[in-house]
């Protein structure tokens, strides 16, 4: 009995001991787990303290720039017909839209009162002329006679005046009847150079009047089509670089995708003091006929943008009360409030003339609680090439998300 007790008593004392053990060691294993726990919380919360921005290369403005100007096409040559004499429309050939040659007859003009003119004309010449074959055989009998003492100097000097009097006249009367044939031969209305007609203002019995004598007076209008003209009037920054050759293209909403070649002729060399704009011609072919005088176009030209600039995202920038900023990430992802001036507006990207390079890295969506200094974790976004840009300090991009701040990749 005696023995059994001090057994009884060993046995739960081990059991305690034991049982405490297993207490104490999973007291250890939770305090360790829960360490653990706080350990990793405390790094994912300082992970989210610091915010995640994208970035991007500022992309190097390239040398050429497309400038695009709206133009109106013109006829190379365009002029309104008109009778060159008086009279009534006989009889016309041509109908708006024909395509006709230098010198195709476009209308008859009848005439009557020219008709009759030049008749008289004619007559008053043969008059002319007759008389002056009278004086002439005059004046030769009396230089005959003046030999022989039969005549006085006077009369011979009368006669010979008389004669050169009489050959004035025929002269006049020569002339008169050329004018009335020149007239004459404008009965015909010809075409004065290739082209297709436009306009027709004239109906047959038609009565028509000599010369520009206003709207109602004009027959026809003949346009020249191949080439076409195209004036746009370019901005004085870009003047320096428009020269006579420059290839330029043309664009219509009524042929979508489609390019019309053309070139640069002249321009006006001087910039109109009203608009600052330079006066520039460009001409285009247009054999086929497709571009129509007084289209509306848009005119490509290539022109050279001085000066290194780049070209960022609208989205790259922030706008604070002391003014325009881009947020550029500096070698040790760290962001600074760069001050920057910007030039031309391209819709999707802006021009900045002064405060960032190429090498920059810039952040997209920049939120406007970022600070001056502030460190950021990066995450650089996928673009098109540019020319090997390096990250500030550190020949390659800013350190990636998740990155230690001041890293390099």
């Amino acid at each position: 009995m005696d023995e059994t007790k001090p057994r009884q008593q060993s046995r739960i004392f081990v059991l305690l001991f034991f049982v405490v053990v297993v207490l104490v060691v999973a007291g250890a294993f939770t305090l360790i787990q829960r360490r653990s726990q706080y350990r990793a919380l405390a790094k994912e919360t300082e992970a989210h303290a610091i915010p995640t921005v994208s970035v991007i290369h500022a992309t190097a403005a390239s040398g050429v720039e497309d400038l695009v100007l709206p133009g109106t096409m013109e006829a190379y040559v365009q002029s309104p017909i008109y009778a060159r004499t008086s009279g009534y429309v006989k009889k016309w050939y041509h109908d708006i839209g024909t395509r006709v040659k230098q010198g195709d007859l476009l209308a008859d003009i009848d005439t009557p009162e020219v008709d009759q003119q030049l008749s008289q004309a004619k007559a008053d010449l043969a008059t002319a002329q007759a008389n002056a074959d009278l004086s002439k055989i005059t004046a030769d009998r009396l230089q005959e006679l003046i030999k022989t003492d039969g005549v006085s100097k006077q009369e011979v000097d009368n006669a010979v005046g008389d004669l050169a009097a009489k050959n004035a006249t025929v002269r006049s009367a020569e002339a008169n009847v050329g004018r009335l044939e020149e007239l004459e031969g404008f009965k015909h209305v010809v075409a004065p150079f290739s082209g297709v007609v436009t306009r027709r203002q004239t109906d047959i019995g038609q009565l028509v009047n000599a010369g520009n004598g206003g709207a109602s007076q004009e027959l026809f209008s003949l346009a020249q089509t191949d080439p076409l003209r195209v004036y746009v009037n370019v901005p004085e920054a870009s003047a320096p670089s428009i020269r006579a050759g420059l290839p330029a293209y043309l664009e219509l909403t009524q042929y979508p995708g489609r390019k019309f070649e053309g070139r640069v002729v002249r321009t006006a060399e001087a910039i109109d003091l009203a608009s600052r704009t330079l006066l520039t011609e460009v001409d285009v072919p247009n054999r086929a006929g497709e571009l129509l005088p007084g289209g509306y176009a848009q005119v490509h030209l290539a022109v050279q943008v001085g000066g290194e600039h780049v070209q960022v995202p609208v989205n790259a920038l922030l706008f604070r009360a002391e003014g325009l900023r881009a947020v550029v990430v500096n070698s040790g992802n760290k962001l600074h409030l760069q001050p920057i001036t910007i030039g031309r507006d391209y819709g999707t990207t802006l021009e900045v003339l002064q405060g960032l390079s190429a090498s920059d890295w810039i952040v997209l969506n920049p939120a406007d609680s970022l600070e001056d200094g502030q460190q950021v974790n990066v995450k650089q976004v996928p673009q098109k090439p540019v020319a090997a840009p390096a990250s500030p300090g550190s020949g390659g991009a800013p350190a990636s998300a998740g990155a230690k701040p001041g890293a390099k990749n």
